[in-house]
């Protein structure tokens, strides 16, 4: 029964070709019975595989599927982004497309969105390899001292807001690559938005495709990002 109205989910992919497909099943399975009115919207990011094309023969069979490209690769941020921009439901959801999520769990999210604006899932437990968990509880550490405290899990793609959280935002945020997830919670608790965190529980290994989080040229451009981030902020808390 559904426990929403409308209903958005975003889902950012780059070279996710062995992934995609079974994801938006998941959704369209698990999700969509959760929304009256509802669509999945697939921001490819420049993928070089065959990513968009696998979206695109869903979308050709299911009008609720819609492909949206990047003909190159912006960043993580620029897709979650363009997914969260391009909705035209009241609520707006994403997650990763690499299936380590259990969506199920967006009830909670949902149930609790009734009476706030933005709530926020943490993996509890995460699991991921140990590099990758040492990393992320240190981006966490590191933007709650810069800003304040703003989540626990900073980059925990199980984010669900209304859509009037992004068209309030839609001027500000400017972080492309993996600073985007840090500006968009900063600013919005700036701006007054109610935000609620709970946990995830179902978060599993990926199980096909690479992540690229890692990568020396995605960390350098986020601590960039964060850097211009948070020169911006001492800027507008002066005007």
């Amino acid at each position: 029964m559904p426990i929403v109205e409308s209903l958005t989910v975003a889902l950012p992919a780059y070279n996710e070709e062995a992934n995609i497909a079974a994801m938006i099943e998941d959704v369209v399975r698990t999700v969509g019975p959760l929304a009256a009115d509802w669509e999945v919207v697939v921001v490819d990011d420049g993928s070089r595989d065959q990513t968009a094309a696998a979206v695109s023969e869903i979308e050709s069979r299911e009008p609720r599927v819609r492909l949206v490209r990047h003909e190159r690769n912006r960043g993580y941020g620029a897709a979650v982004w363009t997914g969260l921009t391009s909705a035209r439901k009241e609520l707006v959801f994403f997650t990763d497309s690499d299936r380590q999520f259990d969506l199920s769990e967006i009830r909670g999210l949902l149930e609790w969105l009734r009476g706030g604006d933005l709530a926020v899932g943490y993996r509890s437990p995460r699991r991921d390899p140990l590099a990758r968990k040492i990393n992320g509880w240190a981006w966490s550490r590191l933007v709650n001292l810069l800003f304040g405290y703003t989540a626990r899990d900073i980059d925990c793609a199980f984010k669900v807001m209304r859509r009037s959280v992004v068209e309030a935002l839609r001027q500000g945020v400017r972080s492309q690559g993996a600073t985007f997830s840090a500006e968009l919670l900063v600013r919005a608790k700036a701006a007054g938005f109610r935000i609620r965190e709970l946990p995830v529980e179902g978060h599993r290994p990926r199980a096909a495709g690479s992540p690229t989080g890692a990568r020396l040229s995605v960390v350098l451009r986020a601590f960039r990002e964060l850097a211009a981030f948070r020169r911006a902020m001492w800027r507008e808390a002066k005007v």
